[in-house]
């Protein structure tokens, strides 16, 4: 899954793909670099980030999703909002990757369910500007599998159908750099409840404090690549059904690699 943020404020690339030509083009280059998806979001949830209105989040997506589905480019809308991915479905969008697993907005099930689309299901405990307050775990892989698993049941309930629904742990979101490890290392505790299970770690800030310089200063946003293509491979080795990822070219050819080694055993 290519990351492509429509926004002036996301962590990595915030600013960069506000208009609608620059956003296209992007996401062709990731699907010719091999996306199976590209994930379209209009509003950050970084850290701290402040939330924009719906009709902004809209008018941010949905003329991109309708130029790259006349361009045959597939894609997923990345949005806590039912109102919001009702219009990316209808512009075009194949998959709903909700980072609130639907706690964020209660008619987001019905929309999934009337659909019948692929819902991503994130980990979550709140909204960014206040979500690293919520970063309190006794054994963070126990509560996070509970968690989602009530997430499931209660899809499941408002007529979600099993096989549509994907899992993600949602690394850095209420999560510590140690959560994230965590969970990194035992993510075949959440490959076994049975769904497909998505990865996101994609330069986010806890690589940048591991790869830290000398003086303490996190690695820049831009030069957390490898550690990225290494937590891709992590995660595929351990399971996962997919990555969501900014860089798409170095993490297919890691893939490739690891394909090939794994055919020739």
């Amino acid at each position: 899954m290519g990351v492509l943020n429509v926004t002036p404020d996301s962590f990595s690339d915030g600013g960069r793909f506000t208009r609608i030509d620059a956003a296209v083009a992007h996401a062709v280059r990731l699907r010719e670099e091999g996306a199976h998806l590209v994930d379209v979001g209009g509003e950050s949830t970084r850290p701290g980030a402040e939330r924009v209105d719906a009709a902004t989040e809209i008018a941010r997506v949905v003329p991109v999703l309708r130029e790259l589905a006349a361009a045959g480019v597939p894609t997923s809308i990345d949005t806590t909002r039912a109102e919001v991915a009702r219009a990316a479905l209808a512009a075009g969008a194949s998959v709903i990757n909700d980072v609130s697993g639907g706690l964020a907005d209660a008619e987001m099930a019905s929309v999934v369910a009337d659909a019948g689309v692929p819902w991503v299901i994130m980990h979550w405990r709140g909204h960014s500007r206040h979500m690293q307050e919520l970063a309190h775990y006794t054994d963070v892989v126990a509560e996070v599998r509970d968690e989602l698993c009530r997430r499931v049941d209660a899809a499941l309930r408002a007529g979600v159908s099993a096989d549509r629904i994907i899992l993600d742990p949602g690394l850095g979101f209420a999560k510590l750099p140690a959560h994230n490890w965590r969970l990194s290392a035992h993510l075949s505790e959440l490959v076994a409840l049975g769904f497909p299970v998505l990865v996101g770690a994609s330069r986010k800030s806890y690589l940048g404090a591991l790869l830290a310089g000398p003086d303490g200063t996190p690695r820049p946003v831009g030069q957390r690549e490898a550690a990225t293509v290494a937590t891709s491979l992590l995660a595929i080795q351990a399971g996962a059904w997919g990555v969501r990822v900014h860089d798409v070219q170095a993490t297919v050819d890691a893939l490739k690699v690891l394909a090939a080694t794994e055919a020739a055993r």
